[in-house]
């Protein structure tokens, strides 16, 4: 046990050495994470986009559209910023980027409205921003029926309605709305807890093989072997260990920074947190050996985790939800260590359901962690066999 201990110790100091003489393991582990924490949480610092530029065309120029249009400008979400004569000019200021949607109010509105003729107002936005396009799209679809609900109650008044039967007539269902765990609608809860894990784990995914392969790159993989005592997990054990400890640091790091700075909310507690950012690391670092094991070459294994953890980003369901896509898209999903994290996350850190309701999620991570016991044969003898092809 004694020796083991030692071995390990002088595998750890000794892959200290190789990555104290590599910048990339002091990018990749420290200065890149920090970079990416700083840019996702203070990106969305505000929580929810707000006063994005829009443009309108008021044909109709009567007080009722000019009331349309500041009650417009007085959402949290809308700004409006232009004031176009035709439909082409705004439209151009679309598609220079100049705003992200207007609102087409024709002439005789007003009198269409009065007289009960239902005229058409349009309102058009880019979804190539699509955050920007669904809100101010909700937006004008309010605002189109503000408009044609004050008319409304201005003849219904006159008829000698009541307030409190105006308002029913109007709106005869109140629409009672509680968001669950994020009544803020705070987009930074949402995606900085998934975006930030993502791309350290793309991080874990590239620098994993990379490390190994250097070592037959370099012409170290006997001597690697050697100090390990021809024990290949205990060679993986010392070489990866530096690089876990960074990583889990990091990632703590970050949610210490979110759920305790930022405040983002965690009912789930401490132990989801912990046990998620532990297996989530373990998992990639997993996957990353399994990789290069079946494939020992530089080159190939790094493009495989690069695009498998590309891909990572898009099936996590963080974005865009898995049960919206194909069947197998749904299957090919639970093949990435990240849709695993983010369903822990979801349900036992952000919603507190016990860790027990994520059990299929947890063992799809343990999973990932024991794939390099099926590549070890197989990398072992690369390290002492295979010469290094560029």
């Amino acid at each position: 046990m004694r020796e083991i201990v030692s071995r390990l110790y002088h595998l750890f100091l000794r892959e200290l050495g190789i990555m104290r003489r590599n910048p990339i393991y002091g990018f990749c582990t420290v200065v890149f994470p920090l970079v990416i924490i700083l840019f996702f949480t203070s990106l969305m610092n505000e929580g929810v986009p707000f006063k994005m530029p829009m443009g309108v065309v008021d044909q109709d120029n009567t007080a009722t559209s000019r009331a349309m249009i500041r009650q417009l400008d007085a959402f949290q979400t809308t700004r409006v910023v232009s004031h176009f004569s035709n439909v082409n000019d705004a439209r151009s200021a679309i598609q220079h980027n100049e705003i992200y949607a207007f609102l087409l109010i024709p002439k005789g509105t007003t009198s269409g409205l009065m007289t009960q003729s239902q005229p058409k107002i349009s309102f058009y936005y880019s979804n190539v921003t699509l955050v920007a396009g669904s809100m101010l799209y909700r937006d004008l679809k309010t605002i189109a029926s503000l408009g044609s609900a004050s008319v409304g109650a201005t003849k219904l008044s006159a008829i000698g309605k009541t307030e409190k039967e105006i308002h029913t007539f109007l709106q005869p269902i109140a629409i009672d709305l509680h968001m669950i765990a994020n009544p803020w609608s705070n987009y930074n809860v949402y995606l900085s807890t998934s975006m930030v894990p993502g791309v350290l784990m793309i991080f874990i995914f590239l620098l994993t093989p990379y490390s190994i392969g250097t070592e037959l790159k370099f012409h170290r993989s006997r001597q690697w072997i050697k100090m390990a005592g021809g024990n290949m997990y205990l060679a993986l054990a010392g070489k990866l260990l530096p690089q876990t400890l960074l990583f889990l640091a990091m990632l703590y790091g970050f949610d210490y920074y979110a759920f305790y700075v930022l405040g983002f909310p965690h009912p789930g507690g401490l132990s989801p947190i912990l046990l998620s950012g532990l297996l989530g690391v373990l998992s990639c670092q997993g996957l990353g050996i399994f990789a290069f094991g079946m494939m020992p070459s530089l080159r190939m294994s790094m493009s495989i985790c690069s695009l498998w953890s590309v891909m990572s980003l898009s099936l996590s369901g963080a974005t865009y939800p898995i049960f919206a896509m194909d069947r197998v898209i749904q299957s090919i999903a639970q093949l990435f260590p990240l849709r695993h994290y983010y369903m822990v996350y979801q349900m036992c850190v952000f919603n507190g359901y016990p860790m027990t309701d994520a059990w299929f999620n947890l063992m799809g991570l343990l999973l990932f962690m024991v794939l390099p016991f099926f590549a070890i044969p197989n990398l072992r003898r690369a390290m002492l066999v295979y010469v290094y092809i560029p």
